[in-house]
């Protein structure tokens, strides 16, 4: 089952003396904090809303202001805080995009259906996502090429691959 939440990022620390704090932004897009009027924080097993306001985006970070958070002392409570979107309001992802989070826990299977492992991580490298497997002979370092990665359905919780290809790029670590 999918989160109805998706993480955007981490509150590091408050930046100034006036309830800003800075966050590492857990999205491709640094950019869309700008448009967001406010986000979620896990409060125990509840998510509550927060508005977001005084956003300015940094190369290194996004700093912004959570509501209720006015000074320092305040800002400081914040930190190691995940802020999330729900899904309603996450960005659109386009064709053979998929959110990292909804990979993670997915079953990998050959076309038969016959399941290899289940992924534990997504790695972004460079040119290619590479998924991490953990098989019952080890891990799997599975690039997530179109050819090889031939059909993901994180909402049935799958993703299949043509596995006689998977001898040309697969990375096993068998222990």
């Amino acid at each position: 089952m999918l989160s109805e939440y998706l993480l955007i990022g981490e509150v590091l620390r408050p930046q100034g003396i006036k309830g800003l704090v800075k966050v590492r932004p857990d999205t491709d897009d640094p950019e869309r904090f700008l448009d967001l009027e406010y986000v979620y924080i896990k409060d125990g097993g509840n998510y509550v809303k927060k508005a977001v306001d005084e956003v300015s985006v940094r190369e290194d970070a996004v700093y912004l202001r959570l509501d209720g958070c006015n000074d320092r002392d305040v800002a400081e409570k914040q930190r190691g805080t995940m802020l999330y979107i729900d899904r309603e309001n996450a960005v659109q992802l386009a064709e053979n995009e998929t959110f990292i989070c909804d990979l993670i826990g997915c079953d990998v299977q050959d076309r038969q259906g016959n399941v290899l492992g289940k992924i534990k991580d997504v790695l972004q490298p460079g040119g290619n996502d590479v998924y991490v497997v953990k098989c019952k002979q080890g891990e799997m370092l599975l690039p997530a090429l179109l050819h090889i990665v031939i059909d993901v359905q994180t909402e049935k919780g799958f993703v299949t691959v043509d596995e006689s290809r998977l001898h040309e790029v697969a990375v096993c670590d068998w222990e």
